[in-house]
């Protein structure tokens, strides 16, 4: 069965699964398969609990009539959701970057989502996985779609762009993310700016931050859109950011000046779309991170900033720039183990252990085994979560400004029940 069949079948409902704990009646299921999992197993389970059809890539699973064999299950729901978007035939805009792309991502669904009927990427489901998934969720009412592309590794932010065909793009920013599977800095700008190559060679648009150097240089030859801070001004960050454009301010709910370049994106890309500024500023401003990223959370008599979602050396230095900047008579910040850093993650996490003592904030707790390993005066080390957990009282810290940041696997979050 070809790809044209395959996509007769996914027009009738119009539903991907791919997990047989969520199956919907009626569904396509592809059976995916991992490291630890196989879904070609759980093919008629899928099918028993509503699935119209089921993917498979197994000769010894096709046992059912609604069993469609094909030579590789996600190739094929890769090339499912292209030729979907292909029908669609509706602007795309694809975004990546180190930092920020999912806050950004969010922001710009939220300006755009105020004149058009918008699709974009369900929190990070940004992969080689998430981004056909994010195509099939759009339907005949999409009129713009949004299309986040995470990547660790050379070639996958053009595969992706392969997969989503996008006619505009933005890159947030490049930094020291992922650097054991880039091999480096040069190799994180690289991979990012596939997205640049993709945009190039089909005429697409690049929305750059003219402010940004390396986004200047990357996208040489690209057809861009331009914005800078002299166009969107940033005002303050104490600890919400705020802009000023076209002589309006917007106060956010965002904490941060990270933040600031995320939010003039939203607002170039708004303003690109013809969303009025009365809207921009409106979605802008009620607009409030979860998900572990950039909150504010009140306990007892500490406020404390949570941007425990991960961490990498540019956003820890960031995050901690800003927190130096704030306001507050007792500042106590507790940092967790930045992960995917390979050769670098010692002098990474040095650099780091460093930059955070000499700030001479109140208190400074480095958790986990690759800060264990730092050589730093007046700060409290612990090689896990646990050994922290011991021998920490959170709740002798009191009236104070808290900073928890750390890599998601960290799950720094949980320092939360101990206040």
């Amino acid at each position: 069965m070809d790809i044209k069949d395959i996509y007769t079948l996914f027009s009738k409902n119009l539903l991907i699964d791919t997990d047989t704990r969520k199956i919907r009646k009626g569904s396509l299921f592809f059976a995916l398969k991992g490291d630890n999992f196989n879904g070609n197993k759980f093919a008629t389970a899928a099918l028993n609990k509503g699935a119209e059809y089921a993917i498979i890539d197994e000769k010894e699973f096709n046992t059912h009539n609604n069993t469609i064999l094909v030579e590789d299950v996600l190739k094929t729901l890769q090339k499912l959701a292209n030729y979907h978007r292909k029908q669609l035939n509706i602007p795309i805009i694809s975004l990546t970057g180190s930092n920020g792309k999912t806050t950004t991502k969010e922001l710009i669904n939220a300006v755009l989502s105020k004149k058009y009927n918008t699709t974009a990427t369900i929190g990070n489901l940004n992969n080689h996985i998430g981004v056909p998934l994010t195509l099939l969720s759009m339907d005949k009412t999409t009129e713009i779609g949004i299309v986040e592309m995470g990547a660790n590794h050379l070639k996958e932010i053009e595969l992706s762009c392969n997969i989503a065909e996008p006619n505009y793009g933005y890159i947030t920013n490049f930094g020291k993310a992922h650097l054991e599977g880039f091999g480096g800095v040069e190799g994180v700008i690289k991979g990012k700016s596939e997205l640049y190559e993709f945009l190039l060679n089909s005429n697409g648009k690049a929305f750059i931050n003219e402010d940004d150097e390396i986004q200047i240089k990357q996208s040489n030859g690209t057809d861009s859109i331009l914005f800078n801070s002299k166009e969107i001004k940033f005002i303050e960050a104490n600890p919400f950011v705020s802009v000023k454009f076209q002589n309006i301010l917007i106060q956010s709910q965002l904490i941060g000046s990270y933040n600031y370049n995320n939010i003039a994106a939203a607002i170039a890309i708004g303003n690109y779309f013809k969303v009025s500024l009365e809207d921009i500023k409106e979605a802008i401003e009620n607009y409030i991170p979860t998900n572990n990223r950039s909150q504010i959370i009140e306990k007892e008599t500490n406020q404390i900033i949570l941007d425990a979602y991960n961490a990498n050396p540019s956003s820890m230095k960031v995050a901690l720039d800003n927190f130096k900047q704030l306001n507050s008579s007792s500042k106590v910040v507790f940092l967790g183990d930045m992960f995917e850093l390979g050769v670098t993650s010692n002098k990474e996490h040095q650099s780091i252990a460093d930059l955070a003592t000499n700030f001479k904030f109140n208190k400074v707790f480095l958790i986990g085994k690759a800060f264990s390993t730092t050589s730093v005066k007046n700060a409290f080390v612990y090689d896990s979560f646990e050994s922290f957990k011991n021998s920490t009282n959170c709740k002798l810290i009191t009236n104070s400004t808290i900073l928890i940041k750390g890599s998601r696997g960290m799950a720094l979050e949980r320092i939360l029940d101990l206040f």
